[in-house]
């Protein structure tokens, strides 16, 4: 006499290890048909992809010291984290390539407008920022 607890929910006189054997062996050919359909879905290839994604993304990440929806503190905190990174290397005369990530993110957040005044700014005396 079999418990009831491994009784098929759907059919109640075949065993639960017989019905899990029969959706398993459906499962795997289904997992056959999808890796032939798809047969670039292996980790090295989707790491690959990844590691390209990271180093040519354009928008700017989650910043945790600015986490509501209003993000114009981020965009301007950028904007002068960018002018000041530019300017300490650039005196001490070493590679300024570390500050384009600031670029990048000001670029993405900021819209154009604001940053063409805060250029004009900075060149005509006026900006509000310290650079």
């Amino acid at each position: 006499m079999q418990r009831k607890d491994l009784l098929c929910p759907t059919s109640g006189n075949k065993s639960r290890a017989n019905h899990i054997a029969a959706f398993g062996h459906q499962r795997a050919k289904q997992r056959d048909r999808i890796s032939f359909r798809y047969p670039n879905l292996h980790s090295s290839i989707m790491a690959d992809a990844i590691e390209s994604k990271i180093k040519n993304y354009r928008t700017a990440p989650f910043d945790s010291r600015f986490p509501n929806t209003n993000q114009t503190r981020n965009c301007f905190q950028n904007y002068l984290d960018f002018h000041r990174c530019n300017k300490a290397l650039s005196e001490k005369d070493q590679d300024t390539s570390p500050c384009d990530w600031y670029q990048r993110v000001y670029k993405s957040i900021c819209p154009s407008v604001w940053v063409n005044n805060w250029d004009e700014g900075i060149e005509g005396g006026s900006f509000a920022g310290r650079v």
